[in-house]
């Protein structure tokens, strides 16, 4: 049964609470979307603890993020930008969330994208989580430079911000962050004894397969990847994902020669 409007507004304020308790945010951190039509989107505002939100905080915009109600005192996160690109390019999607969770974040920060298959469970549902680069928050700059990802993934880091996750609906999308950071967190602690155990390439099309037997919506690795055909995400170490098209041959090839380069300029050769 379809919520009405008032409820999801209570659902909004319950994963902001989710997140908030979880330390995914600190202080006023993260934002809140979810799509009512083509046209009409709640969001949470900006300035606020999203631990502490009654409904009569959430705003409502229009597809270009223009306020159509806010209660006094009260006004559209500032990143709204960046949710209303995922809604654009990718209509499937009804509702996103953007957290700072301390381990995936780490990861954003380090530069190291999610892509190491080392369980089931993040492989079936999650899939690869690239990393968009950086982009300076409330400008277009991280809309612009989310966009080459939203057709491939479910999820990004954020380099030196956070994440994002986006899905059918708002407990969906909200779920897949649970599982971003606890899939980042016990990807950390297994580096700390000695590095993971992944999977190899027939254990992963496995698990493709079963995710294609369960019909999951979304995009993912094993219906689609940049690497158009050749290895996938979780086979390359994530390359294909940092940089929208082409072979991590190809990258890898192009870096080595760079370092090359800059070595024989010290060398004054």
């Amino acid at each position: 049964m379809a919520l009405n409007e008032y409820e999801i507004k209570k659902m909004m304020c319950d994963v902001g609470k989710r997140i908030y308790d979880r330390n995914m945010v600190a202080a006023n951190d993260g934002n809140i979307s979810v799509k009512l039509n083509d046209n009409e989107f709640l969001c949470t505002p900006t300035g606020v603890s999203k631990g502490f939100m009654t409904p009569d905080y959430i705003c409502k915009v229009d597809a270009q993020g223009n306020v159509i109600q806010a209660n006094k005192g009260f006004k559209p996160s500032s990143e709204i930008k960046m949710h209303m690109r995922v809604y654009a390019k990718r209509p499937d999607v009804g509702a996103v969330v953007h957290a700072h969770p301390t381990f995936a974040t780490s990861f954003a920060i380090a530069g190291i994208p999610l892509t190491q298959p080392i369980m089931p469970e993040a492989v079936i549902a999650l899939g690869c989580v690239p990393i968009a680069p950086y982009g300076c928050p409330s400008t277009m700059e991280i809309p612009d430079r989310l966009e080459p990802y939203l057709e491939y993934f479910d999820a990004v880091l954020l380099e030196s911000h956070g994440a994002l996750t986006w899905s059918t609906d708002l407990m969906a999308a909200y779920m897949k962050m649970e599982s971003l950071e606890f899939y980042a967190e016990l990807l950390y602690k297994a580096k700390q004894l000695g590095g993971p155990k992944e999977f190899d390439k027939q254990q992963i099309e496995q698990l493709y397969e079963i995710r294609r037997k369960m019909g999951l919506p979304g995009r993912h690795p094993a219906n689609l990847c940049l690497n158009k055909g050749k290895e996938n995400c979780h086979n390359c170490g994530g390359n294909c994902g940092g940089h929208g098209n082409g072979s991590c041959k190809d990258d890898n090839e192009k870096l080595v020669a760079e370092i090359t380069q800059k070595i024989l300029m010290q060398l004054g050769k």
